[in-house]
């Protein structure tokens, strides 16, 4: 987290305990991550799995699933699964972008990569094993909830993981490693699909499971993708300004891969004045909810104050 004289938030509506407010929903989703995928035969699978499930990590996803379910009038029961499972592909998402195929890094939460523990060959299968695992667990875990709204979240949580959104902006990624004159169009789309389309889904389908209004879906929509770009912003700030202890994985390597960043189009200056503005145009969205949004825009603000 950052520290705790940055997060005494303070909303529109009051005074808004940030950092305890994190820590409980942190310690409710690490309690349920590890109740929902025992140890079972094979052992190593899902050793594997685990080891990167429950390496740690801020829990952000899950916690923005959460916090929409709840601005919106649902229950901790009904959104808990899909907050679980969109979780649980974040992990299959690094674990597959630490690969030597991929981005090749050997630390990730300040823990050896899956692969540097597991070898290649389980590390992919831990993936695909996790991947598998979050649709069965949202269609067999979701409880109390219309059935037609949860045949919703595991198609957008699909859209948000393959070609359409995850998927494909990792491979423009790959592709565009190396080209200094990769514009800030395909910069966007990249960052947009590989970062923001998961986090847009643990708002929208948070939102969804409460039966929100196709408006109400459209403002969180917006809202997501904002923090989703600012996030990658900040992201791309701290890779040049903190130590690798710090970050919890390897620092610098946008550099060292000659990869165009945000920073490196507009200066580290420019990028947090972006970043910031991105956070105010998602806080701008929220003020249809009122007050019950106070946690959403204290999160939004959190996201450009973290050291990692």
């Amino acid at each position: 987290m950052v520290a705790a004289d940055n997060i005494q938030t303070t909303s529109q509506e009051g005074k808004f305990d940030l950092l305890a407010y994190l820590k409980e929903k942190k310690q409710l989703c690490d309690e349920a991550l590890d109740r929902a995928l025992p140890v079972r035969y094979p052992e190593k699978i899902y050793e594997a799995m685990r080891y990167s499930l429950l390496a740690g990590g801020k829990r952000l996803r899950p916690i923005l699933c959460l916090t929409t379910n709840e601005m919106l009038g649902g229950t901790i029961e009904m959104a808990l699964p899909t907050a679980v499972a969109v979780e649980i592909i974040h992990t299959m998402s690094l674990i597959h972008d630490d690969l030597p195929a991929m981005d090749n890094d050997d630390y990730r939460r300040g823990k050896l990569t899956n692969h540097k523990v597991y070898g290649e060959d389980i590390a992919i299968l831990a993936g695909d094993g996790l991947l598998a695992y979050a649709f069965e667990y949202v269609a067999t875990q979701t409880q109390k909830v219309p059935a037609e709204r949860v045949l919703k979240v595991i198609a957008r949580l699909g859209q948000a993981t393959g070609a359409t959104g995850l998927v494909g902006g990792q491979v423009l990624d790959l592709e565009s490693e190396g080209k200094t004159d990769t514009p800030l169009e395909t910069l966007n789309f990249i960052h947009s699909h590989k970062t923001g389309a998961l986090l847009e889904a643990c708002v929208v389908c948070g939102g969804i499971l409460a039966g929100a209004t196709l408006e109400e879906e459209q403002h969180l929509s917006r809202y997501s993708q904002n923090i989703g770009l600012a996030f990658q912003i900040i992201d791309d700030i701290l890779d040049i300004t903190e130590t690798a202890e710090q970050l919890g994985k390897t620092a610098g390597k946008d550099l060292k891969a000659n990869k165009v960043t945000y920073p490196s189009l507009w200066g580290i200056e420019e990028s947090r004045a972006k970043a910031q503005q991105l956070i105010e145009e998602a806080c701008a969205e929220l003020e249809p909810f009122g007050a019950k949004a106070q946690a959403l825009i204290a999160i939004a603000h959190f996201i450009t104050s973290r050291n990692h």
